[in-house]
């Protein structure tokens, strides 16, 4: 059990934590949330013991405390052999190893045997090289000295150190910023399994949904409990902030903006699964709204009023470097108000592509047409680099507008959170999160009509995200989005494109889908049965299993008809009928695996209502007055988390079983059809 009892922290005689109190059950995951510069990394540190406290205490009983490093690691070592020697417990063992065969003591020798093994010797190397494929190294990276990695998979090594090493306590400081979305999927698998408590910071707020059993929040030098992730601490915040009678117009008419955007969509949005996971995604939006009223942030974007169609167009495009094709033969419309979000694994070529789209990298084959007056608005982390260090946000506006008075500059950075004297200082010294909000200031000021954003989220904090998701759900232009921000693709894209095997197609589905193929493909892999586990996807997912199955020049794959029915009404009756048997005999074949998922179902239903249960106790501050009792509750939530994760794998196993059986029965009768 952790106990904060009157917790003060401070940084550069700045108080950030004033008499905080806080506890943390074992085998807890804790999100821990609040705007930047308010003190959750200096928690962080004081929880591994690197920060005496102002005041107060801090009750930390574990021992192996892991903090995520957030350096840029260096070393001759490979890369596995790297995560290896992160192991305190291991080091020591294969040190005491060495020096008893360089003594040829055997007593000693037996011993340190002994000791290795249990520090996990033996499966070392399989562990680390697990680790590394997990988080998105292919196996040569594996080999590779640490030092001749990019600094973006360097980092990546910080977080499979900290994954590698035994711990009772995880403290992982913005886990996600360098991983693309299959990566974090499966850290999220990773820490559902985790059997110690964590405490987490991210500003990715599927993640925290995911994994978190509970929220921290930094508000005003106190520390504030909510069950559940960062949606449940979004809801509970937002009925407290309702509450005050102050806020009540602001409230009002932000409820009633957003929920008049939603009527607007709602009566166009089509069937497709995109747009109604965006709908969803919006009613989400309007629930929490007088909350995100109140956040000090409002990202500001024009209307574009009348612009051509198409906007952009790419025909038989090849893009890439000069010898070193990523994509071929890309075909691309960007029609007015498209919204199209851009999904594919780290390095397949997204960035490549939208770099090409705006000129930044010309094209190997083909073209890319720009129609004539259109605006475009690039947003991607190089951009900030661009920023000068020496001048202030202000200073770099007006020069993008010089013809504006100051007054009008000032409020309109004030909207992007520089007010007062943040919008003078200078640039340099800023965090990466405020240099990414005056980067799409500037940019913004532009007015564009198509926006090319490639990971606009990355360094922004929670609030800053939600602020440009609620700006891009309702521009009125057109969009090219790639992110791993689940929430941010769920509320502002309407089509989903998959970059796969060196081509670019639509995903017809929805991230659900993708999510699914994402993890067909891996379990593919592991098993070298990449056909069979495409079997048991949606369409969608088959379809971008197909796709990347593909080689970059091959031709798409098409679909088998579906035989005519047969005329006449003789033959009409003989087709029912024989049809009718089709069916009899498909659910007998299925009946088996119809059971098994009923069963799963009913037992993930059980186990929900039992984790809900559970979530209340937790979220009740009379339960840690007794210390053992809140042990045993947080133990259960954790066994039961995990049944959940194993229930779910079950489910999808059963469903793609029962998927690959049907379509092989229907292949089948096709085959038999005169």
């Amino acid at each position: 059990m952790i106990r904060l009892r009157s917790l003060t922290l401070s940084r550069g005689g700045t108080a950030l934590l004033d008499r905080a109190e806080a506890t943390i059950a074992p085998g807890e995951r804790i999100a821990l949330i609040g705007r930047n510069g308010s003190g959750k990394t200096t928690l962080l540190a004081a929880l591994a013991g690197e920060l005496p406290p102002d005041g107060g205490d801090i009750e930390q009983p574990w021992r192996e405390v892991i903090r995520l490093a957030q350096g840029l690691p260096s070393s001759t070592l490979p890369a596995w052999r790297y995560i290896v020697a992160g192991d305190a417990r291991l080091e020591a063992a294969r040190g005491a190893l060495e020096q008893a065969e360089h003594d040829g003591d055997g007593v000693a020798l037996a011993l340190a045997h002994d000791h290795w093994q249990e520090a996990g010797g033996l499966t070392a190397e399989a562990r680390a090289r697990s680790l590394l494929a997990g988080l998105g190294f292919a196996p040569a990276q594996a080999e590779q000295p640490v030092d001749t990695l990019s600094g973006g998979w360097r980092m990546r090594l910080n977080l499979a150190r900290a994954l590698f090493a035994h711990s009772e306590l995880l403290l992982l400081d913005e886990p996600t910023n360098h991983l693309d979305l299959d990566a974090i999927l499966w850290l999220e698998r990773w820490l559902l399994r985790y059997p110690g408590t964590a405490v987490i910071v991210s500003h990715d707020r599927d993640f925290l949904d995911r994994v978190a059993v509970a929220t921290l929040h930094i508000d005003e030098g106190k520390l504030v409990r909510y069950a559940g992730g960062y949606s449940a601490f979004e809801r509970l915040r937002a009925q407290r902030r309702q509450q005050a009678e102050r806020a009540r117009a602001a409230y009002d008419t932000r409820v009633a903006h957003l929920n008049a955007f939603i009527t607007r969509f709602r009566a166009k949005a089509t069937k497709a699964r995109q747009a109604q996971s965006r709908l969803k995604a919006l009613e989400r939006m309007a629930e929490v709204a007088p909350v995100r009223a109140l956040r000090g942030i409002e990202f500001s974007l024009h209307e574009v009023g009348d612009c051509p169609d198409p906007l952009l167009t790419a025909q038989e495009l090849d893009a890439g470097y000069p010898g070193h094709p990523v994509l071929r033969g890309v075909e691309l419309a960007v029609r007015r108000g498209a919204r199209i979000g851009i999904l594919g694994r780290n390095g397949a070529g997204k960035s490549t592509l939208v770099r090409t789209l705006v000129g930044e990298l010309a094209p190997l084959a083909g073209e890319v047409r720009v129609s004539r007056s259109v605006r475009i608005g690039y947003f991607a982390q190089q951009g900030i680099e661009r920023l000068r260090g020496d001048e202030s946000a202000l200073a770099q506006l007006q020069r993008c507008a010089p013809a504006l008075r100051e007054q009008a500059l000032r409020d309109y950075l004030g909207r992007f959170g520089f007010s007062g004297e943040d919008a003078t200082r200078p640039v340099g010294p800023m965090s990466g999160g405020e240099k990414a909000r005056l980067a799409l200031a500037l940019m913004l000021h532009e007015r564009p009509q198509l926006l090319v954003l490639d990971e606009p989220t990355n360094h922004l904090d929670a609030q800053a995200r939600d602020a440009l998701a609620d700006a891009l759900a309702e521009f009125d232009g057109a969009m090219l989005l790639v992110s791993h921000d689940r929430y941010l693709l769920r509320a502002t894209v309407d089509t989903l494109m998959l970059v796969a095997g060196g081509r670019l197609a639509t995903f017809d589905g929805d991230l659900d889908d993708y999510a699914a193929w994402l993890a067909q493909q891996a379990g593919s892999a592991a098993a070298g049965t990449g056909s069979t586990a495409a079997a048991g996807l949606t369409t969608a997912g088959r379809a971008a299993a197909a796709l990347a199955a593909q080689p970059a020049s091959g031709e798409p794959s098409s679909v088998r008809p579906a035989p005519a029915p047969a005329a006449g009404g003789h033959a009409a009756r003989q087709e029912r009928r024989l049809a009718a048997q089709r069916r009899a005999e498909l659910a007998r074949q299925l009946a088996p695996l119809d059971r098994e998922i009923l069963a799963v179902e009913a037992r993930l239903s059980e186990v929900d209502l039992r984790l809900a249960a559970l979530e209340r106790q937790l979220a009740d501050p009379g339960l840690y007055r007794d210390a053992a009792g809140a042990a045993t509750v947080a133990r259960e939530r954790a066994a039961l988390a995990g049944e959940k994760e194993a229930l779910e794998e079950r489910w999808l196993e059963h469903s793609a079983a029962r998927e690959a059986q049907r379509e092989a029965f229907e292949r089948e009768a096709f085959d038999r059809t005169p």
